[in-house]
């Protein structure tokens, strides 16, 4: 295939549907389920061959901007950017955005494949081959997405239904179906042609700003607008605010995929799932010979087909079958499998509440662009923390009004500022940092930097942060 693919992949999700292991400041597209990678690291992997792909372009928002910094640093991937979204606009101005963003650098017919970044894909031999078909019809002029071949009646996806075949083995598009009741899938499924959703898409950037411009033209002027009018800010580019909240809150499939003419399906057979229940997740692991996916501190007697897994306490369970039991840093969901697509109604009930809200919103562990903290333990007046610092980066120099703080060291090497003073702290060492002064905390060495912090004071709010000098540009 001549002509490279240049892979968008859109980051900027806040689901809750992997409750409590994420939440709306950690989507499960950052969280580690199967395997040994991020099911965003997943994705930037799928694109990284060099002769089929260029380097990708990430769409996500502020929050988000060092978690996928540091997760394709991991991997050694470059960025050819990172676009952040001020709002969330749902994928129709992402997706225009972008294709404005390409077209001002690379031109018009530039193909790009439009990726969740939190789905899960076995990228065989077959997935490879629908890539090329689908790009040889964006070439074409064609909206292409990708179809699954379904392998259930499932009722969490959308469904579309394929027409004739096209030259390059696509077919068109007849219709595209909402998620249905369970008979109506199982019509669709004994009927045949229909085909599962994926949220996968390629076109090039000039013919989707076309589709853009007849069908949705707010979202073509609010997101060509934003990109205009874009910032940089370190490795990143902060499409303009103003400009880019004008745009509809509207997905690409309703504002252009649903109506246009020129919608092309390829008919796919690879293993395909967005991750969005507990079953699902269930089903794509490794099962022992009782069909039960056991992870982290877990024991299982008499239990059956069921999902266990724990980042935190040791999990026993026995005499179960058909369960999620799953066990964050400070949460423990319990519930049947088969209703794991409806976990979305006790975080509503969770998020309600102002004694549990926060169990929605933040996790244990916030991740820096130095690294990051998970909170260990939390009392009046009094938290403690760890702390970890990766190698060769540095917090801010800062100081609180409202709290001092002693660090212990326990891996690693620590530089320490305390005012004018600097010095080296070793694993088993400690030092204090007097309320109100100027202080810094660095990884000069080679491995991860790991601390233990107490604070003490009247607040220990994260906003109580007086930044003096920010390498990332937060002073």
């Amino acid at each position: 295939m001549a002509q490279k693919i240049v892979p968008v992949i859109m980051a900027g999700g806040r689901g809750t549907r992997l409750w409590p292991l994420s939440r709306a400041s950690a989507p499960k597209q950052f969280i580690q389920f199967v395997g040994d990678r991020t099911l965003f690291q997943a994705t930037l992997t799928r694109v990284s061959n060099p002769t089929l792909y260029e380097a990708p372009i990430i769409v996500t928002n502020e929050d988000f901007r060092f978690l996928v910094a540091e997760q394709a640093r991991e991997l050694g991937v470059t960025l050819a950017a990172t676009l952040l979204e001020p709002v969330a606009r749902n994928t129709a101005a992402a997706v225009a955005a972008a294709a404005a963003f390409v077209m001002e650098r690379s031109g018009e017919d530039t193909v790009l494949q439009l990726l969740a970044s939190d789905h899960e894909i076995a990228a065989d031999e077959s997935y490879f081959d629908a890539i090329r078909i689908a790009c040889e019809t964006a070439l074409a002029g064609k909206l292409v997405t990708f179809g699954i071949q379904p392998t259930e009646p499932a009722t969490g996806y959308g469904y579309i239904e394929a027409g004739g075949k096209l030259p390059t083995g696509a077919h068109a598009v007849k219709r595209f179906v909402e998620k249905p009741v369970l008979p109506d899938a199982e019509k669709m499924l004994a009927s045949g042609g229909f085909y599962w959703n994926s949220g996968i898409f390629m076109f090039t950037a000039g013919q989707v700003m076309r589709e853009m411009e007849t069908f949705a033209p707010d979202v073509a002027s609010a997101a060509q607008d934003a990109v205009r009018e874009a910032s940089s800010d370190l490795d990143f580019i902060r499409l303009d605010a103003k400009a880019f909240a004008k745009s509809p809150d509207i997905s690409i499939d309703y504002a252009i995929m649903e109506k246009t003419g020129n919608a092309a399906v390829v008919p796919s057979s690879f293993t395909w799932s967005d991750l969005g229940s507990w079953d699902a997740v269930w089903k794509l692991g490794a099962r022992d010979e009782a069909g039960n996916v056991a992870s982290g501190n877990t024991t299982l007697l008499d239990t059956k087909n069921s999902l266990v897994m724990s980042r935190t306490c040791h999990l026993a369970v026995q005499g179960l079958e058909n369960v999620a039991v799953i066990a964050s840093e400070d949460a423990v969901y319990v519930g049947r499998l088969e209703d794991s697509q409806n976990v979305g109604r006790i975080v509503k009930r969770l998020a309600a509440a102002k004694a549990t809200s926060a169990l929605t919103e933040t996790h244990p562990t916030s991740y820096r662009p130095w690294g990051g903290y998970t909170s260990v333990l939390n009392g009046d007046r009094f938290q403690v923390k760890r702390l970890f610092v990766l190698p060769g980066k540095k917090l801010s120099l800062q100081k609180h009004h409202h709290r001092s703080e002693h660090w212990i060291c326990v891996k690693g090497t620590a530089e320490v500022t305390i005012g004018e003073e600097v010095k080296t702290v070793r694993e088993n060492e400690s030092v204090y940092i007097p309320q109100g002064e100027v202080h810094r905390l660095a990884n000069p060495g080679k491995i991860l930097l790991e601390m233990i912090e107490v604070q003490t004071g009247s607040y220990l709010g994260e906003d109580d942060i007086i930044r003096i000098v920010d390498e990332f540009g937060r002073s």
